[in-house]
């Protein structure tokens, strides 16, 4: 409605001739050299966002493209822009942000079967390790599959256990081996029997 308001006395002033909308910021500017002046710095603002999100270089030209088709529009619309490089980066920043959060929601098959697998049932095998862990007690079994299952720092286990230092961690561990062994000699249970 603006823009019909400011036309009219141009309309009355010149009815023979053509109007060409521009906008006013840069109205002597061709829409070639505002794009040549902006891409290159816009870009390398972009690339690095994404970058630093966990986006490739293909990413970052995707977005960034969308992002200049974007501005594009507004500048045909006759939309001011103070900071033309600024205004890119924000709609790329945007747009990069609704993919991931769009692609978060798109779980791919072949990622999830890992975690899939990780709900089998447990074979004859394991549930006999598993039950022979559980004789050794609760505390030895969550520090023994805390190290060697789940592959935790001795560090971090002296933290979670509660431990005053990683030597005590370390001599706990062993002593929990010991247990698992004591109860192997009594139950005269050999290597063999664990894999057949």
């Amino acid at each position: 409605m603006q823009v019909i308001m400011m036309l009219i006395p141009a309309l009355l002033l010149k009815p023979m001739q053509t109007l060409e909308l521009k906008p006013k910021h840069i109205a002597s500017e061709k829409v070639d050299e505002v794009l040549e002046r902006v891409y290159q710095p816009a870009f390398l603002q972009v690339a690095r966002y994404i970058s630093k999100h966990g986006g490739s270089f293909d990413n970052a030209r995707d977005v960034f493209h969308d992002a200049l088709a974007i501005y594009y529009e507004q500048y045909q619309l006759g939309k001011a822009i103070d900071c033309e490089i600024n205004y890119i980066t924000g709609i790329a920043k945007h747009l990069w942000l609704r993919q991931c959060k769009r692609d978060a929601m798109h779980i791919d098959l072949d990622e999830s079967l890992p975690a899939v697998a990780l709900l089998r049932e447990p074979t004859l095998n394991e549930v006999k390790l598993i039950q022979l862990l559980e004789r050794t007690g609760k505390r030895c079994m969550d520090l023994l599959v805390s190290f060697y299952v789940e592959k935790i720092s001795l560090v971090n286990i002296s933290a979670m256990f509660h431990f005053s230092s990683e030597h005590s961690a370390s001599v706990q561990k062993y002593k929990c081996l010991e247990k698992v062994r004591e109860v192997i000699k009594t139950k005269s249970i050999a290597y063999e029997d664990f894999f057949e």
